[in-house]
């Protein structure tokens, strides 16, 4: 058994590793050779800014007096410069949108899978580029570009990461510190000879990150009164900017400022999904280089929010995120990031023609040289016969459309020029898509041989080893012939050598080799197979196509429930009548009707919102006073009895209810200091990571009967599921362990009707590690239902409340109890406790039915492994390399979530075990206690 489940994971493992491989793997090239425009460049300086989490109509729009947010920017708009809005890329995350900005690509989905490190790829950005930058703002963002800068020609001015407190009194101290400091700055320089002259020098940037705005949104909602007046305070601080150059460099008209977002925000404080709200971001650019300002009488924008911004008349230039980057580099005449996707928005330039032209043309090599880098490598690595090269952009091709726009422009055909540099960019990126994508089927077939083939050994094992299906065959199995073995190590040994000669990494020999003995293991089972046809074809067609149909349908069910949460809403709705089709419901109707009732109450949650629900602190303590109320019944009955261990069991039923009035006190205090913008007292911080730590030890002190020590895991965690939760969610867990309890008692009923013999009552059941293997039984049809049952809680306690395939569902404000400082890792962290605390709950019930149904542990595990990698296939097929982030990225994401629930399962098993069988004692001598 443990060689079975080290293997298994193992094989997990490698197809959850093989959708990185796939999909995963990072498009930048290396070995590219710079690309400037030849001619003088407007602008000497730029200066960029980035107000981080700033939403588009968050700025265009008007105070309720009429007055407008930012009137410095509105008069900038309508003066000096061109505005538009910048479309980002789902995730819209900090990072990501910094990178797009500055570096002309959209991180790959491998980058920020990697989380907040400085550099998961190497990549070139505008500030390499540059002769001296200097930048000021938030140390997670400022170092990234300073540490993968080559040279010493990147300054970061940054505050403390601690500052980042979504609690703290005022978070627009965070700008106010940027626009402070870079006055002190230049006001130092003149003073400084050696400074003094660098600032004089071209080619240099001023970058400043604008944290403020974006801590407010998560702490208060972009709707907020603080939201919108840290706006205004930006507002003033980028004219006080503007003002101090001014005045540093004596007007010389020299410097180019772009103002800008990396992303939006939701009306609920989020970012991460497509919603326009995220991915619609202001961009006003002026100064040197930068067209004036066009009126016009209409524009080719059809929504309305030109119209509420007042703006209808001044030409709004929309722009792509990576498009950024080029049109910063051309203005100060550096070349253009390496790895930069972006194609230059030459309307935005005041320049002549010609610039425009040969900036165009100077923008399509950098492309084009990407992809030559691209199709060496790919093709150095495949064999000549097999390598298929992109037929729309061949070398032939390359040249004549560089010869053409080369003529073009010595001709002043500056605008077929353009045109024609446009179109060799677009030929160029969608062969950079063609190469980046070309061994993903020759991957994808592997992994799928893979997967079919451990399918199918973990049913073969299934039957073999736990249903009477195989008592027929011959004790004396016939050895498999020497030619089957010989056969697979000859084409074990082409696969390799084929791929050795391609010099493929070594994760390709994984994929391609790993089928090989996961099907030869299947094939040596033929005795097996051939008695498993025997049996079906005696099998009653009828109930055969019943099972199979009801079994298909129930995984459809839970596969489209990850698209479509109210799908779960059907399926526990179907479940509700499930005990009318059984003889439960005449032998135990209110056993029958609690399930029903529970069904339906858990139904509710998948049709509630995921996002954009406001902080509802009253169904939060009505949560609380709930299970209080269940643990008063608890202590009423340990009261009644007199035995002499009862001392014990009420100080701990005490000690509970206690961590639950101290979740209550926290959640509601927390609340209200923030309200008052006082941050997360220290006291509270205290109680809640002391409430979480004795969540985890005080169920190991209960009594191991299944009743009592269900119960005390369930107080235990709704004690820090509370502390977690802000509105409707701290119910889920308490319907859900009200349905699992029924659950238990419900299979016990179901297996007294089958027949089989278990005398004992639930609440008398004993959990302890040494299982009584005499008990345990062969499989039946019904354990089948048993074990989609479980698939369906485990899927419903992930989706109940949220979709968590989306970083969109998760909201910051569930983890104020426990910090407010910002801190990815940790606050993903107890997120992700968050979302797993109902999946123990399921675990643990899971645990009982298993014991109460005189089921092995292993056989029920193998049914649910089935079902889940059958799911997982379907998302393998499902997964999408194409459309929008916010598809591609869902469509990975249902993949991993359910191989990692796969692999998962195993340790929350294990821990499930741990909770409902490890008895500690705090002293003294062990008592024994007669049920």
């Amino acid at each position: 058994m443990l060689l079975f489940f080290i293997v298994g994971l193992l094989i997990h493992a490698v197809f959850f590793a093989s959708i990185f491989d796939i999909y995963f793997t990072s498009p930048l090239v290396h070995g590219m050779a710079p690309q400037v425009t030849p001619l003088p460049p407007p602008a000497r300086r730029l200066v960029l800014i980035v107000a981080d989490g700033l939403r588009a109509d968050a700025l265009y729009d008007f105070e309720d007096n009429g007055s407008p947010r930012a009137p410095f920017l509105r008069n900038i708009i309508m003066h000096e410069g061109s505005w538009g809005i910048s479309h980002t890329h789902v995730p819209t995350e900090s990072r990501p949108g910094h990178v797009a900005l500055i570096a002309g690509f959209y991180e790959d989905v491998s980058a920020v899978a990697k989380g907040w490190k400085e550099n998961p790829v190497e990549f070139d950005s505008l500030l390499n580029e540059s002769r001296y930058t200097w930048s000021w703002g938030s140390p997670d963002i400022l170092n990234m570009f300073a540490k993968g800068a080559t040279g010493n020609h990147v300054f970061a001015y940054s505050y403390d990461a601690d500052n980042e407190d979504f609690g703290a009194q005022d978070a627009t101290k965070l700008d106010t510190w940027v626009f402070d400091n870079i006055k002190e700055f230049f006001h130092a320089a003149r003073n400084n000879q050696s400074l003094f002259s660098k600032l004089n020098e071209e080619k240099i940037v001023f970058f400043l990150h604008l944290l403020g705005i974006d801590t407010n949104g998560h702490a208060h909602r972009p709707t907020s009164r603080e939201y919108k007046d840290n706006i205004k305070i930006v507002d003033e601080g980028v004219q006080r900017i503007v003002s101090l150059l001014k005045d540093f460099y004596g007007n010389d008209e020299k410097t180019a400022f772009i103002f800008t977002s990396d992303h939006g925000m939701t009306d609920w404080g989020s970012h991460g999904a497509g919603h326009r709200s995220e991915t619609f971001t202001p961009f006003v650019a002026w100064g040197a280089g930068i067209k004036y300002p066009q009126k016009v009488p209409a524009q080719q924008f059809n929504d309305a929010l030109l119209k509420e911004w007042k703006l209808e008349y001044w030409k709004r230039q929309d722009i792509n995120q990576a498009d950024i980057a080029p049109l910063m580099a051309s203005l100060i005449g550096v070349p253009f990031p390496l790895n930069s996707v972006g194609i230059l928005p030459v309307d935005y330039l005041n320049n002549t023609d010609v610039f425009k032209a040969e900036s165009m043309f100077t923008n399509a090599k950098q492309i084009l040289e990407q992809f030559k880098v691209k199709m060496t490598q790919k093709k150095e690595v495949t064999l000549p016969f097999l390598f298929t090269p992109f037929k729309l952009l061949s070398d032939s091709k390359q040249f004549d459309i560089l010869r053409r726009a080369r003529s073009y422009i010595k001709q002043r055909q500056y605008d077929e020029a353009v045109l024609l540099c446009k179109e060799l960019m677009y030929l160029a990126l969608e062969g950079l898509s063609y190469y980046h994508t070309y061994d993903r089927f020759f991957l994808g077939t592997s992994v799928l041989l893979g997967f079919v083939g451990w399918l199918s050994y973990v049913s073969l094992l299934i039957i073999k080893s736990h249903s009477s299906l195989t008592r027929g065959v011959s004790k004396e199995v016939k050895k498999p012939s020497h030619l089957l073995p010989c056969g697979f190590v000859a084409i074990g040994i082409l696969i390799a050598f084929f791929l050795l000669i391609q010099a493929c990494p070594w994760t390709y020999y994984v994929y391609c080799l790993l089928p090989l003995p996961i099907w030869y293991a299947v094939l040596r089972e033929y005795q097996v197979i051939q008695d498993l046809v025997t049996s079906l074809l005696t099998f009653p067609w009828r109930r055969l196509v019943g099972c199979l149909l009801a079994c298909v349908l129930g995984i459809e069910v839970l596969v489209l429930s990850f698209f479509y949460r109210h799908m779960l809403t059907a399926g526990l709705v179907v479940m509700a009548g499930w005990p009318l089709t059984t003889e439960l419901w005449t032998q135990a109707k209110r056993l029958s009707l609690s399930w029903t009732s529970f069904c339906l109450l858990l139904a509710v949650f998948p049709l509630m919102p995921v996002v954009g629900r406001k902080p509802d602190l009253f169904l939060v303590m009505g949560a609380g006073m709930l299970v209080l109320l269940l643990s008063l019944f608890v202590v009423t009955a340990l009261k009644e009895r007199k035995d002499s261990f009862v001392n014990e069991k009420l100080l701990l039923h005490l000690l509970q209810m206690l961590s639950m009035v101290l979740s209550m006190c926290v959640v509601y205090s927390t609340h209200n200091s923030l309200l008052r913008k006082q941050g997360l007292p220290l006291t509270n911080q205290i109680v809640s990571w002391a409430v979480l730590a004795s969540s985890l030890v005080l169920p190991l002190l209960s009594p191991r009967t299944l009743s009592r020590r269900l119960f005390s895991i369930f107080v235990s965690s709704m004690s820090t599921y509370l502390l977690l939760s802000t509105g409707y969610e701290a119910l889920f867990p308490l319907v859900l362990s009200c349905l699992m309890f029924v659950w238990i008692h419900v299979e016990q009923g179901t297996l007294q009707q089958s027949g089989v013999s278990w005398k004992q009552k639930v609440t008398g059941v004993q959990f302890s590690y040494s299982a009584d293997i005499t008990q345990f039984r062969q499989l039946c049809l019904d354990d089948i239902r048993r074990a989609l049952f479980l698939v369906f809680f485990l899927v419903t306690a992930f989706f109940g409340t949220g979709n968590i395939a989306s970083i969109n569902s998760f909201d910051l404000a569930s983890v104020y109890c426990f910090l407010t400082v910002f801190s990815p890792f940790v606050m993903g962290a107890l997120m992700m406790w968050k979302i797993l605390i109902p999946f123990v709950l399921v675990m643990c019930a899971f645990e009982a039915v298993q014991l109460t149904t005189q089921l092995s542990s292993k056989s029920l595990f193998l049914m649910v492994l089935v079902i889940s990698d059958i799911m997982a296939l379907h998302f393998f097929f499902l997964v999408k390399d194409y459309g929008s982030w916010l598809d591609i990225g869902t469509s990975i994401s249902h993949y991993v979530i359910v191989m990692s629930m796969t692999i998962v399962l195993v340790f929350l098993n294990g821990l499930a075990q741990l909770l409902m069988t490890k008895k500690l004692r705090l002293c003294g001598k062990p008592k024994h206690h007669v049920i």
